[in-house]
């Protein structure tokens, strides 16, 4: 069932959009890199990206969007695959938990920016009730290997490449139309919530799995 009208976007001191123009995603963005990645070498994916290149990445408006209980689709239950590390995965393996569901490749330089952030939300969260899942949707395991070492992630990735089995089995809710794209599943598997575009810091995805995990089972 797709995404009603009626979700509610989060809303903060300031507009439930958090990057309404290119010239503010620029600007935060800098921001980041000047803070977080001041020690690393350059990356010219970032730097393209900054410029106003875009390089492989998707624009989108950068909503975030909480879905009420009672708005929300049938449970994503029925995909699977393989990890780039080559681990047999099935998404009854998430079963029960509150699962963060991250659209990302390599050569997606908002996805290298928000690395480090939802790697801190896993460890912040994971555990027996919440699981993290990266779905790769260009890169083969070699390749989100070197990702995952580059940026410190530590939670698996599905390879979906080859089959776009993941991102067809969320289409009917929440079509992936940009990357990166988080969404937070509740402990049934249904769409909590969604990020569309880089989280912004770790505070609003950390209190969205926060209020999966409050939520009655």
């Amino acid at each position: 069932m797709p995404l009603a009208s009626t979700v509610r976007p989060i809303r903060s001191g300031r507009s439930s959009r958090i990057r309404p123009s290119r010239r503010a995603v620029g600007a935060a963005l800098a921001a980041v890199l000047a803070i977080g990645l001041s020690a690393c070498a350059p990356d010219p994916v970032n730097d393209s990206f900054l410029s106003g290149d875009n390089p492989g990445y998707v624009a989108a408006d950068g909503a975030i969007v909480e879905i009420p209980v009672a708005e929300r689709g049938e449970p994503v239950t029925d995909f699977g695959g393989l990890t780039e590390d080559g681990e047999d995965f099935s998404s009854s393996d998430l079963a029960g938990k509150v699962t963060v569901i991250n659209f990302w490749y390599a050569g997606c330089a908002p996805c290298r920016l928000e690395a480090e952030d939802l790697e801190s939300v896993w460890q912040e969260h994971g555990g027996d009730d919440v699981a993290f899942l990266g779905i790769n949707t260009r890169d083969q395991a070699d390749t989100a290997k070197a990702f995952s070492a580059e940026f410190g992630v530590t939670y698996p990735s599905l390879i979906d490449v080859d089959t776009a089995e993941a991102k067809l089995a969320f289409a009917s809710s929440v079509p992936i139309q940009a990357t990166p794209t988080t969404l937070v599943l509740d402990k049934q598997g249904r769409v909590a919530a969604r990020i569309i575009g880089p989280i912004d810091g770790t505070s609003i995805l950390s209190t969205l799995v926060k209020d999966a995990l409050a939520e009655d089972s």
